[in-house]
């Protein structure tokens, strides 16, 4: 698996939110639905135009995990470059960070579920590090989704572990 480590200071968001369960993995049926949904009703044409000339176009973020772990947010969204809040959207604050960064490669969704699977099965238990409280990033680059080459990433917040 393909990992990089860097640190990225605080930043806001933009975009559309949905309460994500992930009780018998329903979160891999959810947000496809919810990408597929912002796509026909506008928001993603929205958010991806308040992204331009932005590195990190539009994005996924899992945020606001439960204690339990069992359900979260799910937003579609942007950086906010200082625009107002559109009516109908959401803002979230992530935190300066170290951020562990995994690539995956193939077509969306399967290669990024797989590689999200992969992290928390493979890589953090060999690693030396452990995910903190905080938004956890998917972003994705320019290109063809369905293409065996297409790379997107996951982004983890993290620590060394003690």
């Amino acid at each position: 698996m393909k990992v990089t480590i860097f640190e990225k200071d605080e930043f806001q968001v933009i975009g559309k939110k949905i309460s994500v369960s992930c009780v018998s993995n329903e979160q891999f049926k959810q947000i496809p639905l919810f990408w597929s949904e912002c796509m026909e009703d506008g928001s993603y044409q929205k958010i991806e135009s308040m992204s331009m000339n932005q590195e990190m176009g539009v994005m996924g973020i899992c945020a606001n995990f439960s204690n339990d772990l069992q359900q979260f947010d799910y937003y579609i969204a942007a950086v906010n470059d200082g625009n107002d809040i559109p009516t109908g959207m959401d803002s979230l604050h992530v935190p300066a960070a170290t951020w562990a960064c995994f690539e995956a490669k193939g077509p969306l969704p399967d290669a990024l579920q797989d590689v999200w699977k992969r992290i928390f099965s493979e890589w953090f238990p060999e690693s030396g590090y452990e995910p903190i409280h905080a938004p956890q990033l998917e972003l994705y680059s320019p290109g063809d989704i369905t293409s065996a080459d297409y790379k997107s990433y996951v982004w983890i917040p993290v620590v060394k572990k003690n």
